[in-house]
């Protein structure tokens, strides 16, 4: 029986396997890199260990450390989470050498799907079916997907279209490969375009009971990373569902398999090819949960102690819809830094490995949390989730929650038509402009927050309106660079019920809005929150300060990370769009590419040099100089 877990992993995953943990009586301990030392993971375990000496990059890789980890603060036993070395074979083998408990399954089921080239021989025995595996030197047809042989969730994975962009893809997605998974093996299979990725929830015990617990539909995708994901598939018919839960099935028979993992297909027509099998809890394992009444993680932990499952599974109701929240940049760029505020309410389920002010590191992943919703019907589901998003508070980081309302918003993904190319298309969410704001609701707020502030703040005569004059010469302004607004008097139409420097109250046309308003640093940002939306203000300065200018056809660094190649010199000329060099951060590589036709002036970086974010790269003069 279990007394001590230890979680060798961080962020989101961490803090949900130890909800299940208090739930259950099981102590818990928490590994962490210097950057996490004050994550909340780390606060919530009962215990907490560093892991010293490695970079922060590699530190829940270094499987020795984990092991003393546990040595230090007696766990009896390990769940790996997921990413990481939650499928490493080797790992497995080292934590049950050491006498501990392996909250996953067997050594040998994961390393038979460790590699997806071996797996696919493995599922074609089992009677799978797969796409062909092509020569990925002289693969004879394109399009077609370069992959990684190990590991997942995107990395090392290009897409390929003709001939002569084959040998740098390859390339590329091998060195992804080696920095995500140390393991730089790639293949290549036909691309399937517009079809469904689709995958199966399999639970097994040790007792030969395996169980499919439906499919999810995890079609919406950026850089081959799933963005939504739902459970059903709304583009699953009963009899096609019962065939991909009845493959999912002989796939964890075959490797003899233990625990909870997951077999995705992509899905065509009536056309099913196995893609992978993760042997390990997935991210969006909650929608599962929810439509099966389940906890994933208690089930997990119930089968490594031995338990047997029910001989039938539990019958699902609803649908549920998972959001991933990311601190990312429109160009899906990862962004860093402190996170001034967190707050997710509604009728969702919020699991986060962030709160507010926490630090988001450039080492990790930038997923802040993921936002579940659970209703009796898909369209009640999607209405519940876009309210939270709507009504979340997120300050300090830019994220992706504009393109994930644009998503649920959006006629198609409403109709449960999507594919794994749905962000790509021209006319899809993802290239939609962003609304035109023209409501001057917001920036009036804004303004009014800010001379209450003001006011608060006044040594004397505190009392006195803000502006206050014996004679009137003209209307009070507020300028920021989204808007310039007069404030006083208030536009026609609009009266102030209330002003605080946190929150503003005004009536327009007999309706009262309220606006939650904050704002963190002088001259910072202001943050408006209301029912509509939300808007983020930066203020003018009345004098502003001296700034240095950046020298116009700088390439500035879109994030903190690595320069893992230059591919030009100064004198070179180049076209829009040509590659001037590469950054590597959170284990991905960012080709920064030339604006515009010109000649390189000069490269003021060099290979395995760290950039922080903003710093000037190189120049390009435009035009023939």
């Amino acid at each position: 029986m279990i007394t001590r877990l230890l979680v060798a992993n961080r962020g989101e995953i961490a803090r949900r396997v130890f909800r299940t943990c208090r739930s259950l009586g099981i102590s818990t301990v928490a590994v962490f890199s210097d950057p996490d030392a004050e994550a909340p993971h780390v606060a919530e375990a009962d215990l907490a260990v560093r892991l010293r000496g490695a970079r922060p990059s590699d530190t829940y890789l270094a499987v020795e450390r984990v092991l003393e980890a546990c040595r230090a603060s007696g766990a009896d036993a390990v769940h790996p989470g997921y990413g990481f070395l939650s499928e490493s074979a080797e790992f497995a083998r080292a934590v049950l050498a050491a006498g501990l408990l392996w909250v996953g399954p067997p050594p040998a089921a994961i390393a038979a799907m460790g590699s997806k080239i071996a797996a696919k021989r493995l599922m074609e025995e089992a009677g799978v079916p797969v796409l062909p595996s092509l020569d990925v030197t002289a693969p004879g047809e394109f399009p077609l997907l370069v992959k990684a042989s190990a590991g997942g969730g995107g990395r090392g994975m290009r897409i390929v279209r003709d001939a002569g962009e084959l040998a740098r893809e390859v390339e590329s997605a091998r060195r992804e490969a080696v920095a995500a998974f140390g393991d730089g093996t790639v293949f290549a299979e036909p691309l399937l375009e517009l079809a469904r990725h689709v995958e199966v929830q399999v639970l097994a015990d040790r007792h030969g009971t395996v169980w499919a617990l439906g499919e999810r539909e995890c079609s919406v995708q950026r850089r081959h990373q799933k963005v939504v994901e739902e459970c059903p598939s709304p583009g699953i018919a009963p009899e096609l569902r019962e065939r991909l839960c009845e493959a999912a099935v002989r796939a964890a028979r075959k490797i003899g398999y233990v625990g909870a993992g997951t077999v995705e297909f992509l899905v065509k027509g009536d056309r099913v090819a196995f893609l992978e099998m993760n042997t390990r809890l997935q991210v969006e394992h909650p929608v599962t949960e929810l439509v099966y009444g389940v906890d994933l993680v208690r089930l997990q932990l119930e089968v490594a102690e031995g338990a047997a499952l029910p001989p039938v599974p539990p019958v699902p109701s609803g649908h549920a819809v998972e959001v991933r929240l990311y601190a990312e940049d429109a160009a899906y760029l990862p962004q860093s830094g402190v996170v001034r505020r967190f707050e997710v309410t509604g009728d969702v389920r919020v699991d986060s490995g962030v709160e507010s002010g926490s630090v988001v590191s450039p080492y990790y992943d930038p997923m802040l949390a993921k936002v579940i919703a659970h209703g009796s019907s898909r369209a009640e589901a999607v209405r519940k989730l876009v309210t939270a998003l709507r009504r979340a508070r997120l300050h300090g980081l830019t994220t992706n929650r504009d393109l994930l309302l644009r998503i649920l918003e959006n006629r198609a993904f409403l109709a449960g038509d999507t594919h794994t190319g749905f962000l790509e298309d021209p006319a899809g969410p993802a290239h939609a402009s962003a609304p035109q704001r023209t409501d001057e609701l917001p920036a009036l707020a804004a303004a009014l927050a800010l001379a209450a502030a003001n006011r608060r703040r006044a040594p004397v005569l505190a009392g006195l309106p803000g502006g206050w004059r014996n004679v009137r010469s003209q209307p009070r302004r507020a300028r920021f660079t989204q808007a310039e607004i007069v404030y006083d008097p208030l536009p026609e139409g609009i009266t102030t019920i209330s002003a605080d420097p946190e929150q503003v109250v005004l009536e327009r046309d007999g309706v009262r809005h309220t606006f939650q308003i904050a704002h963190y640093e002088e001259g910072g940002p202001v943050y408006v929150d209301h029912a509509g939306g939300h808007a983020e203000l930066t203020p003018v300065p009345r004098l502003p300060e001296p700034v240095e200018h950046v020298a116009p056809g700088s390439l500035l660094a879109p994030m903190p990370g690595s320069v893992l190649r230059v591919e030009v010199e100064a004198g070179d000329r180049v076209t829009k769009g040509q590659a001037v060099l590469v950054l590597e951060a959170m284990k991905m590589e960012h080709r920064i590419a030339a604006p515009a036709d010109g000649v390189v002036s000069g490269v003021h970086v060099e290979k395995g040099q760290q950039v922080e974010a903003g710093a000037v790269l190189a120049i390009i003069q435009e035009g023939n100089p």
